[in-house]
């Protein structure tokens, strides 16, 4: 029985700086407070699993190798500060005339839960009770539809997305300004009760 949580975290705009379609390591900026964030979440006891959208491999920007090339590297940046990450899921697709986010009828890009569902079964973990941060609403719809209390940053598009989200009327579990903000709250709450835990997610819909 699975009785592992996890904190699934976005990539771009939540760990590293979001300058686009990174397409090698030499682009990707990794916020310094990220490293201890991680660490903290780790030592909590969740496991930190990064969830990201990559369609750049389908848009033709980089090949699906030179992406699993820049995961290496960046899954060895976080092992060398004692930060090490369970696992990277991406969804590398995209769908001309698909509308805005390209999306299509792929069933691993957020907010679809598909990557969820396969870190869930391949790492075990339980869904239920993990958490989500990220910087998009579609990152807040993929952490309520995988039953996750979903976590959003102003870093990134989290300041843009939360304006959108609060006119689509959707309410984030919690707004912390960066992922070190973010890691803090999750940390705090993971000391509370486990009963207690559940009446949190309306309490903190937005940040004061």
């Amino acid at each position: 029985m699975n009785n592992k949580r996890a904190v699934f975290l976005d990539r771009d705009g939540t760990l590293s700086r979001d300058v686009g379609y990174p397409a090698d390591w030499s682009q990707v900026h990794i916020y310094p407070f990220a490293f201890e964030a991680v660490r903290r979440l780790r030592q909590a006891g969740l496991a930190p699993v990064v969830i990201t959208d990559q369609s750049g491999v389908g848009r033709g920007f980089f090949s699906e190798e030179d992406l699993r090339i820049l995961h290496r590297e960046f899954s060895a940046a976080f092992e060398s500060e004692r930060a090490p990450i369970d696992g990277i899921y991406y969804c590398p697709h995209y769908s001309p005339g698909a509308g805005e986010d390209g999306i299509g009828d792929c069933a691993c890009a957020k907010p679809k839960p598909g990557l969820g569902v396969r870190a869930a079964a391949e790492l075990g973990l339980e869904l239920p009770g993990s958490y989500m941060v990220g910087d998009k609403p579609c990152d807040i719809l993929f952490g309520l539809r995988i039953g996750a209390v979903p976590v959003l940053v102003l870093t990134g598009y989290g300041r843009r997305s939360l304006a959108d989200l609060r006119q689509s009327g959707i309410r984030p579990g919690h707004v912390a300004e960066d992922l070190a903000a973010a890691a803090d709250w999750i940390v705090s709450r993971e000391k509370r009760p486990r009963g207690s835990v559940a009446t949190a997610r309306g309490r903190n819909g937005e940040r004061p």
